[in-house]
């Protein structure tokens, strides 16, 4: 993808960053050839954002073209609202107070260089102030109050007004940001990438969705498909702009930045995977349950519980019978209980954190059939067994978590009920990627749950059909990008 820095006049930038054009606004809003080109990235650096401006105009028909301007239009809206209060969260709130707290002063601005301060005490703050409002120059006004440090101002600043002390910081950061901050693949330069594909990693989760070797896999997979693949992380909202569409590969829940980063990339019009309305279907155990049910599809028998009907769970399910948080994952969150003095102390516990709980009867297999669905059709089926000794496929012993072993089937080896049943239950979450957990018991096929962000590691899911899984996601990939840009 081409990278473009718009000016007010050529030579307010006079810095010369390799790969990156430079115009005039007058140009590029009046040339009719920066209409015809596609793939670009456009870095508006005019001196004035205000409304009906040049500044304004390149914004937005950066956005008409196609291209990926920064800022947005809809971040120069929030430069003119400047509703702080509404937009500062608790968290860089507590940011804001530990960045601050050591100066003597009433009074602090904050230069923001392409997400960078130049003291690295600051560098957090402004990672995040660039995340809230994605610009490439940013000064924000700070003022000390009563309860503490207080977001007052944040402007977009031109270049003129940077101070020559700061020049070659500036010209490291633009540097950096210009580049993705990590080397590019040697055998296909941006230039030649029609589309920009992030995937979202956390390398401090312990049990990411994807190993190391899948991830490489998919970027082999997404650099064939013509996408520039960057990994990026959970401190990188502020990017989202750059890209074409975003593949979530770490952990997702619906108060966590997984979400806020879907929700994001979905406002800025990419292609998301996990998409937010899956995740909120996805995570939430109760509304799962409701919804399987309401549209027929066969599940253990279940029960909504809350406060007023806790003692009907053992006449209506029986025991054992597992409880289940409306949030839990990856085993974590769901109980068996074997006896009612459990019962009554686990529901107990279970209702103080949520005013709904999943109880379900006890359905013991030896392993869990999982079938991936992406785009509505088959993609792997697995089936994963229970960890040894124990009743779930995971077991957590302190730190240590134990796993069970998996195989994996053609989907032609696999009874047609229980492809059915995973294809109806994932439809009714969405067209996105899933992956459907089903017990089968005397012949009789149940959906325990629809997972969004599944599983996918080298080896495992990817054991029959090999890198045609990657290549497959993202053909999807591909195809909604495409279609989106034609505006289909």
């Amino acid at each position: 993808m081409r990278q473009l820095i718009v000016l007010s006049s050529a030579g307010d930038w006079p810095l010369e960053i390799h790969g990156v054009e430079k115009v005039s606004a007058r140009q590029y809003l009046a040339d009719p050839a920066w209409l015809e080109r596609r793939a670009t990235r456009v870095f508006n650096l005019c001196r004035s954002y205000g409304y009906q401006s040049n500044g304004y105009y390149v914004s937005l028909l950066a956005e008409a073209r196609g291209h990926k301007p920064l800022p947005s239009v809809s971040t120069l809206l929030d430069f003119r609202a400047q509703n702080l209060v509404r937009l500062t969260t608790s968290e860089l709130g507590r940011l804001i107070d530990r960045s601050l707290k050591p100066l003597q002063s009433d009074q602090f601005d904050l230069s923001v260089y392409f997400g960078r301060n130049l003291a690295r005490r600051h560098d957090r703050l402004a990672r995040a102030l660039f995340n809230l409002f994605p610009a490439p120059l940013l000064r924000a006004r700070f003022l000390r109050g009563r309860d503490g440090w207080v977001l007052r101002r944040i402007a977009p600043i031109p270049f003129s007004e940077i101070p020559s002390q700061h020049m070659d910081f500036v010209a490291e950061s633009a540097q950096l940001y210009f580049s993705g901050k990590r080397p590019r693949p040697a055998r296909r330069s941006r230039n030649q990438s029609r589309f920009d594909l992030a995937v979202l990693v956390n390398p401090e989760e312990t049990s990411p969705p994807s190993d190391a070797r899948a991830l490489a896999r998919f970027q082999r997979a997404g650099e064939a498909c013509g996408f520039q693949v960057d990994f990026i992380g959970p401190e990188e909202i502020g990017r989202l702009a750059q890209f074409d569409a975003l593949f979530i590969r770490e952990t997702t829940a619906v108060n966590h930045h997984t979400y806020r980063f879907a929700r994001q990339a979905m406002a800025e019009g990419l292609v998301v995977m996990d998409d937010p309305d899956s995740i909120l279907k996805c995570t939430n155990k109760v509304f799962l349950a409701e919804l399987l049910q309401r549209h027929g599809v066969a599940v253990p028998r279940t029960l909504l519980v809350h406060r007023d009907n806790a003692d009907q769970i053992e006449p209506l399910l029986g025991l054992p019978v597992v409880l289940k948080q409306p949030d839990s994952a990856f085993s974590r969150g769901v109980v068996r209980v074997d006896d009612a003095e459990s019962l009554s102390r686990s529901i107990r516990e279970l209702l103080n954190g949520s005013d709904m709980v999943v109880a379900q009867e006890y359905l013991p297999t030896e392993f869990d059939w999982r079938v991936g669905v992406i785009d509505g059709r088959v993609l792997y089926v697995c089936r994963y067994y229970m960890a040894r000794g124990h009743w779930q496929i995971i077991q957590h012993k302190g730190n240590r978590i134990l796993e069970g072993m998996a195989d994996t089937l053609s989907v032609d080896d696999v009874p047609g009920t229980v492809i059915r049943a995973a294809l109806k239950a994932a439809g009714l979450i969405g067209n996105g990627l899933y992956g459907v957990d089903l017990k089968e018991v005397n012949g009789r096929v149940v959906v325990i749950e629809v997972n969004d962000n599944p599983s996918l590691d080298a080896g495992c899911e990817d054991a029959v059909v090999g890198k045609r899984l990657y290549e497959e996601i993202m053909a999807v990939f591909l195809k909604r990008v495409t279609a989106r840009k034609l505006g289909n």
